[in-house]
């Protein structure tokens, strides 16, 4: 056997090796998360049968924190009188939009202000200071300037989640290695090309960040929205169930909200997964 096939082969045995290690590797990969979700799933459904069996013991009062069983008689009843999509409908639309309009806003002012730096240094404070701002103390003058209803709610979310993503991706672009934009300028590449070849590209984690915590502002917005103008949605069967004293609804309301905002969560997750892959 040549040395040529003997070197061949050599390589082969390595790769087979490296093969099967990262298959093992895998393996082991793939058994953590199971574990991983089991557990979890295992400690939701005991926290739900204590919860059950504390409220049939009367160690806590049915009445005031509801339990499993009431909340699925809630959903059953709401579903018979017709109004359970409609109301979950009405609040996942507004949170919907709100999260796409404050990503896609933020995003593009961040752009912005990345473009001018006179423009970033001359905006830099007062985007400090409304970030600091209370906007939930801002919806009744949205209320007054829009009108009571979706859209009102909508700029109430826009309020909450825009100003945090504007932050959150201007600092991811502002923390690109300077050497990276350096190298494209020194091809002749124009800013445009900076951004979308190095800038964009490379602000992808961060980007998926801000989708992140936007999520659960655009909750927030929408339930706030929701308290003050709205006469359907999820926030307002919070609003009235505590007004009528029918915690139920209460609680029924709040758990579904959880259940949304959780799919919501997991669609942005699963969007970073494609990125990642596309990406490699």
């Amino acid at each position: 056997m040549s040395n040529k096939d003997q070197e061949s082969r050599s390589n082969l045995e390595q790769i087979t090796i490296i093969s099967s290690e990262h298959k093992v590797y895998l393996e082991r990969l793939k058994k953590e998360k199971l574990k991983i979700r089991f557990i979890q799933f295992l400690i939701l459904t005991v926290a739900l049968i204590l919860w059950e069996i504390c409220a049939d013991a009367k160690i806590v009062d049915p009445f005031i924190t509801s339990q499993p069983s009431r909340v699925v008689k809630t959903i059953l009843r709401l579903y018979e009188e017709g109004v359970l999509f409609h109301h979950i409908g009405i609040t996942c639309l507004e949170a919907v939009v709100g999260f796409v309009l404050g990503t896609l806003l933020g995003t593009v002012i961040a752009i912005i202000l990345w473009w001018s730096e006179f423009l970033c240094k001359v905006l830099e404070p007062y985007l400090v200071v409304l970030n600091s701002l209370p906007k939930i103390a801002l919806g009744p003058i949205f209320i007054v300037w829009i009108g009571a209803g979706p859209a009102a709610i909508i700029v109430m979310t826009l309020a909450i989640s825009l100003i945090v993503t504007v932050l959150e991706v201007l600092g991811g672009f502002l923390a690109i290695d300077e050497e990276k934009i350096k190298l494209v300028q020194t091809f002749g590449g124009t800013k445009f090309q900076v951004l979308t070849k190095v800038l964009l590209p490379a602000s992808y984690p961060t980007l998926i960040n801000a989708l992140k915590i936007n999520v659960g502002l655009s909750w927030v917005g929408v339930i706030v929205g929701e308290f003050l103008v709205s006469r359907a949605g999820l926030g307002y069967l919070i609003v009235y169930g505590g007004q009528v004293f029918k915690l139920d609804l209460v609680m029924t309301s709040v758990i579904i909200l959880g259940v949304a905002a959780t799919i919501m969560y997991q669609g942005v997750v699963y969007l970073e997964k494609l990125l990642v892959k596309n990406k490699m």
